[in-house]
């Protein structure tokens, strides 16, 4: 959790509001710099455009991203990049993908609160609910989040670039809190999102002070249970909406065995299966960048899956 603050903070940048195209391996980087907004403070938003795009006039599936600062350049990432440039030239040149335009939301000093979902700290017992308030800073920003990327991003993404901006063809993901907004997205905005991926997702909620015995026990039993009954009344209805969740064991990811367990099967009460819901674990993994990155030819041909489309890209 430390560290994930630490990220946010050093995202917090004066940029001046402009837009600059950046280099990466494959593809073209562009930054909007100080992205404004009436429901959140402004960031910058980087979106990649898939090599061909300006040799074209096809349209393009748009992943949306958080923590967008740690997606491409290693120059902006503190703590490593996910090198999503690279994994999707490879899978798109081997036909594993639907080529897409990808768009990485970077975080600000309120991370941990935009990324929380509000339902769920509704649901919380108060003394749970003031402890992690008292972690995060304050009450969660998150449905303001989500509206900012529905209502203000997502069309000027859909005004800016060739998208196909249909729910079907629309998806999200990020890891730790990140994987948590991202399946709180579908849920509040299951015609907007169609998809989700939470790689390494934080559901603890911290930590701090949880050492394994007695008092993490009781701190999952109390979440678990809020977090079953939030999730099972917001899913949308399985078959046009899917999710992926992964984990590894070590670093932090060590917590989140019997919690990720719990909530699967909760997915899978709510009539969730093999070809709309998927959780994996990966044996020595950590809670880092470098993970995220090592695994990421996983969760992007589930979100990016040649059958799920509602207009192929013309070619």
């Amino acid at each position: 959790m430390n560290r994930r603050a630490l990220l946010a903070a050093a995202a917090t940048l004066p940029f001046a509001g402009s837009v600059r195209a950046q280099v990466p391996s494959a593809g073209r980087l562009v930054l909007h710099e100080a992205f404004g907004s009436a429901h959140v403070q402004a960031r910058n938003v980087s979106v990649w455009l898939p090599p061909g795009y300006e040799a074209s006039d096809a349209r393009y599936p748009v992943l949306y991203m958080h923590d967008g600062q740690n997606l491409f350049d290693a120059s902006t990432a503190p703590f490593g990049e996910w090198g999503v440039d690279e994994h999707l030239e490879r899978l798109v040149a081997t036909g594993q993908v639907r080529a897409p335009i990808v768009v990485g939301v970077w975080n600000t000093d309120l991370r941990l609160r935009e990324y929380v979902p509000a339902d769920l700290i509704k649901a919380l017992p108060d003394d749970m609910r003031a402890d992690v308030q008292a972690v995060y800073g304050g009450e969660p920003l998150s449905d303001g989040y989500i509206r900012f990327l529905t209502d203000e991003l997502k069309p000027f993404i859909d005004r800016t670039y060739r998208t196909l901006p249909g729910g079907r063809d629309t998806s999200i993901a990020g890891s730790s809190m990140g994987g948590l907004i991202s399946m709180y997205a579908v849920m509040k905005r299951p015609d907007v999102f169609s998809a989700a991926a939470g790689l390494s997702t934080h559901w603890p909620l911290k930590v701090e002070g949880l050492e394994a015995g007695p008092r993490l026990d009781a701190w999952r039993e109390r979440l678990v249970a809020a977090w079953s009954g939030v999730i099972a009344t917001g899913l949308p209805t399985p078959g046009a909406h899917r999710f992926y969740f992964d984990r590894g064991d070590e670093t932090l990811d060590q917590f989140y065995a019997e919690f990720q367990t719990r909530i699967d099967g909760v997915f899978r009460d709510c009539g969730y299966g093999p070809d709309d819901f998927r959780s994996l674990v990966f044996p020595g993994a950590q809670h880092n960048e470098a993970s995220w990155n090592s695994r990421l030819d996983v969760p992007l041909p589930f979100l990016l899956s040649l059958n799920h489309s509602e207009e192929a890209p013309r070619a």
